[in-house]
């Protein structure tokens, strides 16, 4: 049996026939037995190597004709915005893709990187703005605090799905930049904060807005990139997030040196200043995101981003790898019953477990980093200025986790790598005795902590791997990244007024949280590989005809279908 076989329609001895008119339609990529049974996704993302014209056929779940009639009758059935440059012939060279990515790197994910750095400008300031005393300035305390980080997360997180809802009819190219313009308004208000009232209600107006716009983006970004290549390209996007959080520090140091000025504290510029930044990029956004490759010509864009060849590879190369893509429409919107079949899709359930736990770990100690710096008698100016090296670490951390799951075509043990991190530095801060008199020790462990080779992008791709269809994907990456929020709501009462300043009791419950999150992650590693070979044997012992009637016929969609194996 060759690596080019295709993966349904196999013979009654288990070998895959490639002249089967439905093979790879749920798998979305040519790939081998052992491939299939290791949840490989079958994609190379790049290319092998091979020489011109490039290995485009043996990846082509489209080379049978009637399969490629399938599709065709599939994407005229759901009006798929790029269905007129979808063609089963096209072949293309390994450095002519290369190039496209290339491409597509510098215009969508560099993008999506700016917007989310005006998103965590926005959702992380306010570390920075207790720093400079905010919180004795409008007469709050840590449990004031704590409760303004849950309500914020309790709205974002409410916010989630209907914000998914929302960006699937309308387009995520316009409902992100609404939702930024609106959100900035909201942030930059915040600058004439009075108490404890108004703390609370731009809270959780900002959790409402912002609610979303992680999911939106990814569901964007799938639009461009194969599903071997978006983990790489959400590592990118949550560098970012360590870049905003050098950048805001070293604003924050110069900001925060305004106090006095105009009567305002320091964090009231802050506040003002960075809400305004988060207004730029969100009015930039609405001339700056496509809706599709198709679709990047404009009156103010006349030329496009690309030529009509480069456009027939964009859209081609992302179907082959996943023809699922195309079965609904950039304006289609989710009905009940696709809403329905993605919320009991009980085999996703694993990932969204990990989402609601991974984080909770290692966020209080993150979110109180700064108040930990003051309580150790660093100056608001030196905090902001010490917290930048954990995020330096944090980026080289993020990238070589998320490349390494890449090389290794493994995601789960990969992933496992974050808890196994975080878990002795959370002893050390529990028991070490030194936490007490040692400044500079203490600090360095908080670094190290915060530094964690942050998984998330690797379970965000993992996610949308599993979901297999466009109305799965867009419901799975909302529940998914509502299980983190939710994750935040609890992490974010750990520590709590009672317990400072050494917050030993908090500690001592995130150590053992985070044994049940490396639990998690081995459970989801076998559980998988576990559904897998029980469908292989179900699908083993079907005859060709079978098989060839459950994939014509069938009316189960996403993960739930017996042909599709499951990555992990």
């Amino acid at each position: 049996m060759t690596k080019e076989a295709a993966i349904t329609g196999a013979t009654s001895s288990s070998e895959l026939k490639p002249d089967d008119p439905t093979h790879s339609k749920s798998y979305g990529a040519v790939v081998s037995v052992s491939d299939l049974q290791s949840g490989s996704d079958g994609d190379s993302g790049g290319g092998d190597g091979t020489d011109d014209p490039y290995n485009t056929e043996k990846k082509n779940p489209f080379a049978d004709p009637a399969a490629a009639e399938h599709w065709r009758q599939v994407y005229e059935k759901s009006q798929y915005e790029c269905r007129h440059v979808y063609d089963p012939t096209l072949t293309w060279t390994e450095e002519e893709e290369k190039q496209i990515v290339r491409k597509l790197d510098w215009r969508v994910c560099l993008w999506a990187c700016v917007m989310f750095f005006a998103l965590q400008v926005d959702r992380g300031n306010l570390a920075q703005a207790v720093s400079d005393n905010m919180l004795d300035d409008l007469g709050l305390n840590t449990d004031d605090y704590n409760y303004g980080n849950s309500v914020f997360r309790l709205a974002f997180l409410v916010a989630e799905l209907p914000s998914q809802l929302v960006s699937k009819k309308i387009g995520p190219d316009r409902w992100i930049p609404i939702q930024m313009v609106l959100w900035s308004i909201v942030a930059t208000a915040q600058c004439a904060l009075t108490g404890r009232t108004s703390f609370l209600c731009t809270r959780v107006l900002l959790g409402v807005l912002e609610g979303g716009f992680i999911p939106d983006i990814v569901l964007w970004l799938s639009y461009f990139y194969t599903a071997r290549e978006l983990p790489i390209r959400l590592s990118f996007f949550w560098t970012s997030l360590s870049v905003t959080g050098i950048a805001t520090s070293l604003l924050a140091f110069a900001l925060l040196h305004l106090r006095g000025v105009n009567g305002w504290g320091g964090w009231r510029w802050l506040f003002l200043v960075e809400g305004l930044i988060t207004l730029v990029v969100g009015l930039m956004s609405f001339f700056l995101m496509p809706a599709s490759a198709v679709q990047t010509k404009t009156w103010f864009r006349p030329k496009g981003w690309f030529n009509d060849r480069e456009v027939g590879i964009v859209v081609n190369r992302v179907l082959r790898d996943d023809p699922s893509k195309g079965d609904m429409h950039n304006r289609q919107a989710i009905t009940f019953k696709r809403l329905w079949d993605a919320l009991r899709d009980y085999d996703l359930w694993p990932l969204y477990i990990i989402g609601l736990i991974e984080f909770i770990p290692s966020n209080p100690p993150v979110t109180y980093l700064t108040l930990t710096l003051r309580n150790l008698g660093f100056s608001p100016f030196a905090t902001n200025l010490l917290t930048i090296p954990k995020d330096i670490f944090h980026i080289f951390n993020l990238l070589l986790l998320t490349k390494l799951s890449d090389k290794l075509n493994e995601r789960a043990f990969v992933a496992l790598i974050q808890p196994l991190w975080t878990l002795p530095c959370l002893i050390a801060l529990r028991w070490w005795p030194g936490v007490v008199v040692n400044q500079w020790g203490t600090y360095a462990l908080v670094t190290v902590l915060a530094s964690y080779p942050y998984a998330h992008a690797i379970i965000v791709g993992w996610t949308s791997r599993n979901s297999n269809n466009v109305g799965v994907r867009s419901v799975s990456a909302a529940l998914y990244n509502m299980a983190v929020q939710a994750g935040s709501v609890i992490s974010a009462n750990v520590y709590v007024e009672s317990d400072k300043p050494l917050y030993k009791t908090g500690n001592q419950n995130l150590v053992i949280i985070n044994f049940i999150v490396v639990g998690a992650f081995l459970f989801a590693k076998f559980y998988y590989v576990w559904r897998n070979k029980q469908r292989d044997r179900v699908w083993n012992a079907m005859t060709d005809q079978e098989r060839r009637d459950y994939v014509k016929n069938t009316k189960l969609t996403g993960s739930r279908r017996l042909d599709f194996r499951f990555a992990h």
